[in-house]
């Protein structure tokens, strides 16, 4: 690909190369004739290239100025404030920063991002990318595009950590390391939007390798202030050898790893040890009572990022529950039953258990099998009508014979 003095490169691809314009053909029919050209840009070309499935679309607009644009689709509507954007077919348009194609891709986060793919006549299959992209996709770096990418627009530290943790196979370039860290210092990080930092952990959350997420903010020293519970969490033991060999921060991360593929139980993850972070020095490595200091700070931690109401309170139960959960299958039945009542009407059964049987690798396989069975066989349980509608009592029979319905079921393994 031939590359300018503008740090740009050029080149049309193949038209037998398959991908490469699904999706737009039905855009070109209805903007050909008023704009003069378009280009798909970001992530979607660049999952393209990586040969990922492309969930969202993000064009450029050139040629056109907005009030044109929505002249012509009435149904367009604005989105972005500072900026012209628009939703358009589920896609977004927008107009490129500095007026030009070059300079909005300049202006972009992370060299493998700022690719542009031409889409209507005239530059349909025509690719436009910074300089590196190409080698940083073939080389798998995440790099910054500039000097200025990260302090231009400091939640991109986040949206670094995010594409860290979706692409698990791509290395930080030291740079990256760098810009992240001076970032974090600025004034303006702590002043971030909540909704756009818990946006990308939510992204996070559901990524292949969601603990890369906290790895690369720690490794940048980006955790503080938005995750400030973990800031020192690299220097604390999670627990005693021979069943911790790792930090808390070590072991959170390794914890949202294996939970990957469930956005919930991978917050529930980056949670269940908060309190640990509290733990004081001379009691290390034992934690006494972390379960019950993590629950406030889970909670502070949920709602300073703007996240979900299911996801704030699933990390306080987390916290205070999970100590139990991985001791289930000693429990009496009526802590069994408790636990489970308690997990069940949160719907958090399921995940609390696979947290549990992460954490207790030497429980795998047995602690959520249990809980299922356990829960199958008090779900059954109902009261008789004469003992129904007596307020508290009527809860007290229902335990009762909940109780009975597991002590008589073989014991847990």
């Amino acid at each position: 690909m031939s590359q300018n003095a503008d740090h740009h490169g050029e080149n049309t691809l193949p038209a037998r190369r398959p991908g490469w314009t699904s999706g737009a053909s039905w855009f070109t029919k209805r903007m050909e004739a008023a704009i003069v050209d378009i280009h798909l840009v970001g992530g979607a070309v660049r999952d393209l290239i990586l040969g990922r499935t492309v969930t969202d679309r993000d064009y450029l607009v050139l040629g056109a100025e907005p009030d044109e644009f929505v002249r012509r689709h009435p149904t367009a509507r604005q989105v972005g404030k500072a900026f012209p954007v628009f939703l358009l077919g589920g896609s977004q348009y927008a107009w490129p920063r500095g007026g030009s194609l070059a300079s909005d891709l300049a202006a972009r986060d992370l060299t493998i991002n700022a690719v542009a793919l031409g889409v209507t006549p005239g530059v349909a299959g025509r690719v436009t990318a910074h300089p590196l992209a190409f080698a940083d996709l073939g080389h798998r770096i995440l790099r910054p595009c500039s000097p200025a990418s990260l302090a231009d627009d400091p939640a991109r530290v986040f949206r670094a950590a995010r594409f860290a943790a979706q692409l698990p196979d791509f290395s930080p370039h030291p740079g990256l390391l760098t810009l992240m860290a001076e970032a974090a210092r600025m004034r303006e990080f702590s002043g971030i939007s909540p909704e756009r930092v818990g946006g990308e952990v939510i992204k996070a959350l559901a990524a292949p390798r969601p603990g890369r997420f906290l790895a690369l903010l720690s490794t940048a020293q980006s955790l503080d202030p938005w995750f400030r519970e973990l800031r020192q969490a690299d220097a604390i033991p999670a627990g005693p050898k021979p069943w911790h060999d790792k930090s808390v921060l070590g072991h959170t991360i390794q914890i949202m790893d294996r939970l990957a593929g469930n956005p919930l139980a991978v917050w529930m993850a980056l949670c269940h040890d908060l309190g640990k972070t509290t733990t004081p020095r001379e009691t290390w490595p034992r934690h006494i009572g972390h379960d019950a200091r993590g629950k406030e700070m889970a909670l502070e931690l949920g709602n300073r990022l703007r996240l979900p109401a299911k996801f704030v309170r699933a990390g306080c139960l987390t916290c205070e529950l999970h100590m139990k959960a991985g001791r289930y299958t000693a429990m009496r039945p009526g802590s069994r039953v408790d636990l489970l009542d308690r997990l069940w009407r949160e719907g958090l059964v399921e995940a609390m258990f696979s947290l549990a049987e992460a954490d207790h690798q030497d429980r795998a396989g047995t602690l959520l099998v249990a809980a299922r069975r356990d829960l199958e066989a008090m779900l059954a349980v109902h009261l008789p009508e004469f003992q129904q509608n007596q307020g508290a009592a009527s809860g007290e029979h229902l335990r009762l014979m909940r109780c009975r319905a597991l002590a008589g079921l073989p014991g847990p393994s």
